[in-house]
């Protein structure tokens, strides 16, 4: 099996628990108005690297994963979007002993059988994934990413009823995901399922800008700076659990 991949990042410590083997996938849907890997959208695009590639290369950090309580991340891009892969490299994992997680938005959810068929049997080898909500409201969602979130808050209840454990993080954005009446709104959502584990705000930056540059794209929150302390403290009250 032969995945288009990006990149992949061999110690990672943010993106899930312990030390992470990080898999970038190719191709979004999304279109984030602060996204740091713009050169992760396009479908079709990327390096051609098969599971036993990333398999043989992921045992030579065994060890760390079991003294951090770590394992694989698949991020991406959008890694639903490559679905039989990621059944097939987290069966092998699931042969090693090795945690998995999903890094989704969620943004090419759909209802549609097949899709589930095909989600549900790797939700059985996936033992975390952090959900990007990035916007509670529908109108501002599409407004930042291109896409209405309906689907995406679909997806967050599907994995609730499959009692998938999620963290569900949210970019903080200054003037466009901060507004208070939204964060509270996200937190009644965030009350309503039963699968989450953790609630995180990442502060918005600025370190994906180059990229964009080099793509000739022009990045649309040129002049928004990151969050002050005090506004993420905030946030981070807000989103707490009850």
């Amino acid at each position: 099996m032969i995945g288009k991949i990006h990149s992949i990042e061999t110690c990672g410590t943010v993106d899930g628990p312990g030390l992470r083997y990080i898999v970038f996938m190719q191709g979004c849907l999304l279109r984030c108005q602060y996204c740091h890997n713009p050169d992760t959208w396009k479908i079709g695009e990327g390096k051609d690297i098969s599971v036993e590639e990333i398999i043989n290369d992921l045992k030579s950090y065994l060890p760390y994963f079991e003294s951090s309580g770590g394992g694989i991340t698949v991020s991406g891009g959008e890694p639903l979007l490559h679905l039989d892969f990621l059944t097939e490299l987290f069966t092998r994992c699931k042969e090693l002993g090795i945690h998995t997680t999903i890094d989704s938005s969620g943004g090419c959810f759909q209802e549609h059988p097949e899709f589930l068929r095909k989600l549900d049997k790797l939700l059985t080898l996936t033992d975390l994934v952090l959900l990007d909500i990035k916007q509670i409201d529908s109108e501002k969602h599409q407004a930042l990413t291109g896409l209405r979130n309906d689907h995406i808050l679909t997806f967050a209840k599907y994995l609730s009823n499959k009692q998938i454990p999620i963290w569900v993080r949210h970019v903080l954005v200054p003037g466009i995901s901060d507004d208070v009446s939204d964060l509270k709104k996200l937190r009644l959502f965030i009350d309503q399922l039963d699968n989450v584990d953790r609630v995180e705000v990442l502060p918005y930056h600025k370190l994906g800008v180059y990229k964009w540059k080099e793509l000739g794209l022009d990045y649309p929150l040129e002049g928004v700076e990151p969050p002050s302390e005090e506004s993420v403290k905030e946030a981070k009250t807000l989103l707490k659990s009850r």
